[in-house]
């Protein structure tokens, strides 16, 4: 073999690595930028249906594809629909990420009193549950129906709070009304307002892994000692 061909060669097998080493890579930026991408839930305000340490997969192509490394939409082939469990951009600060329910789309008039929602004059259905699995003390739940599609939410009190005020919520033009399914404990759309469409990240899916508690030193890594196997592979509803 002469010295040209020794070259060429070497040069082939520098870019078959470059590439072996880059494709994982980008197939990994790929599939988070518009397939799939993995989130912690770091607090308690979607109890029941999430706890603190649920690590849950959102479908980023549920409702389009982002421009990268902008909030603007690509294509936008879906809106999320009420009742749907969504991750957005907090409209405080977009670097941080908050996962709610969908309860009012743009145009929508929501009405919350006495812990019951009300929607363009429908009032949502909303039955006591006599036992819960793993229910704390000093909380009541209920199963909440929505167009159709049921989830329970939970209130610090032993009943829902009767006296309180209506208060009204006029959702804008290319925006949405979320609130936490811990209704007495979240920080959502009736305190810091809307949500602007392209503020939404994805549709919450699957919880793949859970834990009671991470790791001292890891605290992003869950502890195998305090694993929920009976969360593991639960779809989100």
């Amino acid at each position: 073999m002469n010295k040209s061909n020794e070259q060429k060669n070497l040069k082939g097998t520098w870019g078959q690595a470059i590439l072996t080493f880059l494709f994982p890579i980008l197939l990994v930026l790929g599939v988070r930028w518009a397939i799939f991408e993995p989130f912690v839930i770091p607090s308690g305000s979607m109890i029941p249906n999430l706890l603190v340490h649920d690590h849950i997969l959102v479908k980023k192509f549920a409702f389009g594809v982002h421009l990268p490394f902008s909030d603007k939409w690509l294509f936008q082939w879906h809106k999320p629909e009420r009742g749907e469990i969504v991750v957005f951009k907090y409209p405080e600060n977009p670097d941080v990420y908050y996962i709610k329910r969908l309860i009012g789309l743009p145009g929508d008039e929501v009405v919350v009193q006495d812990g019951h929602i009300t929607v363009n004059g429908k009032k949502w259905d909303l039955s006591p549950v006599s036992s819960y699995p793993d229910a704390e003390p000093g909380f009541a739940y209920y199963d909440e129906s929505i167009d159709g599609s049921l989830h329970t939410v939970r209130f610090m009190t032993p009943e829902v709070v009767s006296g309180v005020d209506a208060k009204t919520y006029k959702v804008p033009e290319g925006h949405f009304f979320f609130m936490g399914d811990n209704r007495d404990q979240s920080s959502d759309s009736r305190f810091w307002g809307y949500v602007k469409n392209d503020y939404l990240v994805g549709q919450a899916w699957m919880i793949w892994l859970s834990c009671d508690s991470t790791l001292p030193t890891m605290t992003f890594v869950c502890d195998p000692s305090q694993l929920r196997w009976n969360r593991f592979f639960k779809r989100l509803k």
